[in-house]
Order: C-alpha cells, then structure tokens, then sequence
C-alpha cells in the first residue's frame, strides 16, 4: 500500500504523520515544490518510527513525481493561503492552477489512485481536480466535512463536559460560512442532543463551528494544521482498510438532493473503491433551504472556475 501526500507544509506533513503512525501504508511520499522541504519533514518523521514503534517508510521528493508512482491514495493539500489585498477570484486562478498541474502529474504516474483534495477554496478545487483526472467521481472527493464536524464534536463535548468519542453529527453544504451543521442529526451516546443543552447555546456552537478555521487564524496568524491533516488521515484509513466509514465528504452531486454537477458535502460511505455511496437524508424544509443556498454560494464559486477556460 502506498500513499502520496502533495505538499509538505503543515497540514501536507501532519497528515503524513498520522498515516504513518497509523500504518496505513507501507510507504508515505510526500512531495513539495520548495527545495528540501519534503525530504526534511519526511526524514524527520521517520526518525521518530523507533521512538513510536511503527514501520511505515516516509520519503520526501522535491518535486519529482517518479516516486509517487503506482500510489493506492493520494491527498493533495497545495496551494497558497489568501493574501491581503487578493481577490477571491486571484486566489481560485492561482491554487486552480497549482491543484491543476499535480492533478495531471499524479494521474500520469498513478492512474488508478482515488484523490483526496484539501487544497483551498475547498469545494472549487475538488471540482478543478475532478475536470482534470477525468476519472469517476467516486476517485476524486475533498476533506472538509470531518474537519467541520471534529470542531463541531469538540465544542459541544466541551460545553456538556463529555467525551468527544460519545459524539456523532452531521454537517452538509459547502466549507465555510455557508456549511450546513445539522442539530437534529446529533447524538450523545444515543441520546439527540437537543434533549441535553438548550437552543440558544446549541446555535452559538453552531455559528462558532461555522468560523471555525478564522478562529484559528485570527489566534494563531495562520490556517490550522493539525485537525486538518488528521482529518485528511482518517479518510486514507477508511479507504485503505475498507472501512465503510459514514463520512460527510464534498462529492459530486448528479441528482441526489435535487442538484446536479456541484461538489457539495454530503454524507457518504466511504471505502476501498473511494465514495462507495451518497447517503441522502429525509431533510426538513428548513434544513433543505439551508442546503440549497449552500449550493448557490458554492456554484457561484465553480462558475469562477468555469469562466477561467482552463479545461
């Protein structure tokens, strides 16, 4: 088994940890663009494979995608962060391109890999990796809803003083301001969480949940790294061990939910051949008015793309 991680800056290289103390692989290659980079963060996490028992080999490329070859699974997490002073639309053309030339570069060397996209603006670049690999589907999906969702758990383990394990939840819609958290799908141990904190509280956590990543960035002056890569990790896991995990996933939509052609998140079972099924839920009218003005905030974001002209 192996697993190929496209770039080697934070999340890229937390995401490559996990997996190779996990064991996920047989060998992780991360690659980077920036000279060096990916070889060090490589060499530095397997020199940790004696203090942390593990077997995993971890290789670093600059660059050269030779080493990638034959890859099972790949995650693509390039890309550049917004600037001051950038346009949306600059920094869709700029990462479009970036997420467009490794998406060719790992498709010629791994042909039959499923594709997990990280890269930022989320939905949009999962749709950029997906014109590009003209592959199925089910092969190319992005990480966003495990992340919403781990934040989500968290915050409201933290408020009933619970553990995080005894959580399970739903979010749906596009990463973001715009991400549709669904309380009513929410347990504690079995129990609907609305049985055990109030609703003003509940909506706070959901709006907390919703800002999320600018949480971190205004406490930290930078994107976070670590729940990203892990959450990333964790859909290697279930399509390298064929878990059948019920995961919220951006997947292409071709008629579930009354959409079409729009990378949406939606709950999905996830496993060896990628997305194995989307799982569509009974939604009520409010929650189903939610969903579809997530949809058009995230299709005026691939409109962006598609009047690039770039495929």
């Amino acid at each position: 088994m192996k697993v190929t991680v496209v770039g080697a800056g934070n999340v890229g290289a937390t995401c490559a940890n996990v997996i190779a103390h996990k064991e996920l692989a047989n060998e992780v290659i991360l690659v980077d663009i920036k000279e060096g980079l990916a070889e060090g963060k490589a060499l530095d996490i397997w020199e940790t494979s004696p203090i942390n028992l593990y077997d995993t080999r971890t290789i670093g490329s600059t660059n050269d995608y030779s080493k990638t070859a034959n890859s099972d699974v790949v995650v693509i997490t390039s890309g550049i962060p917004r600037k001051p002073g950038m346009s949306r639309d600059d920094l869709i053309a700029t990462n479009a391109g970036i997420v467009k030339t490794v998406t060719e570069n790992i498709i010629e060397k791994s042909p039959n890999s499923i594709i997990i996209i990280v890269s930022n603006p989320l939905d949009v670049m999962t749709y950029c990796a997906y014109l590009t690999a003209k592959v199925d589907s089910s092969r190319v999906f992005g990480m966003a809803g495990i992340l919403d969702t781990a934040r989500y758990r968290s915050f409201l383990a933290e408020a009933l003083n619970v553990s995080p394990k005894d959580i399970q939840a739903v979010l749906m819609g596009g990463h973001g301001d715009t991400m549709v958290p669904l309380p009513r799908y929410t347990t504690v141990g079995g129990i609907p969480v609305t049985e055990l904190i109030g609703e003003t509280e509940l909506d706070a956590i959901v709006e907390r949940t919703k800002k999320g990543g600018g949480e971190l960035v205004n406490l930290m002056g930078t994107s976070a790294w670590y729940a990203p890569g892990a959450a990333a990790a964790q859909m290697v896991e279930a399509i390298v061990r064929d878990q059948k995990r019920i995961f919220p996933v951006c997947a292409l939509l071709n008629g579930e939910y009354g959409m079409d052609n729009i990378y949406l998140g939606v709950p999905v079972v996830l496993g060896k051949k990628g997305i194995e099924k989307i799982i569509e839920l009974d939604l009520n009218e409010d929650e189903k008015k939610l969903l579809d003005d997530s949809a058009v905030a995230v299709k005026s974001v691939m409109d962006v793309l598609d009047n690039m002209n770039l495929f």
